[in-house]
């Protein structure tokens, strides 16, 4: 990772974020998510401070691309677009579940997010040096339908998801899934994956930019089931 980047992430209830130096990533999380929108720029400060940095040294941003949190994301993006339009500099999208799965420091790794409903946002990735392989690519799957999507069990099963089902995901795995606040911070992840080829997507309009949420919110799923039609300029 280039010198002096700054990633985000608040797909889920623990926020984190992160920076680059020369020697070492500097992190910081936060658990609740009604703390996100009053903490996250207060974070960033504290972060930079820490890693004795200034907004004028961040040479870009990475954030958490989803699925996850519709509201945490939107907090999350809209701290980053704040930050680019201050800046100017380049922005990275790389899927929250990703940044997981890589925390995990294992070989195989199954990456769950609660997504309610009986369902979690869920992906498999393959890690080796410096490099990924998308197994099963982000999407909503039951446990059952996740551990269907690939041929053998991964090694282990992190995020909030994987716990909610915890006795399906140890049936399946063999092992006690982990949740996020049992690895290291999402964001740091996130810095290391900028390297990787195919990782995530460059961000060419960041100001009009939008995650990938998952699922549409709450609020628009109503309003077209009222109108009978898709929510004009919704982001699905």
């Amino acid at each position: 990772m280039t010198t002096h980047w700054l990633a985000i992430d608040t797909a889920t209830d623990l926020a984190s974020v992160a920076v680059s130096t020369p020697d070492r990533i500097v992190t910081q999380s936060i658990g609740g998510a009604r703390q996100h929108a009053a903490q996250i720029v207060p974070l960033i400060h504290e972060v930079l401070s820490t890693a004795h940095l200034s907004l004028e040294q961040i040479r870009g941003i990475v954030v958490g691309d989803g699925p996850g949190s519709f509201t945490g994301l939107r907090i999350g993006w809209a701290a980053a677009k704040g930050l680019i339009q201050q800046r100017r500099v380049p922005m990275l999208a790389i899927p929250s579940l990703v940044g997981a799965a890589h925390a995990a420091r294992v070989n195989v790794v199954a990456a769950c997010y609660d997504a309610l409903r009986g369902q979690v946002f869920g992906a498999i990735y393959a890690f080796a040096t410096d490099s990924l392989e998308t197994l099963v690519a982000p999407e909503l799957f039951t446990i059952a339908q996740l551990a269907a999507a690939f041929a053998r069990p991964p090694d282990l099963a992190v995020g909030d998801g994987a716990e909610r089902y915890r006795a399906e995901v140890l049936a399946w795995t063999g092992k006690e899934p982990l949740g996020l606040d049992a690895l290291p911070p999402v964001a740091a992840s996130l810095l290391t994956l900028a390297r990787y080829d195919g990782a995530g997507r460059a961000l060419d309009d960041a100001g009009v930019a939008e995650p990938v949420y998952g699922r549409p919110a709450e609020a628009q799923v109503k309003w077209e089931i009222r109108h009978g039609r898709p929510l004009p300029n919704s982001s699905r």
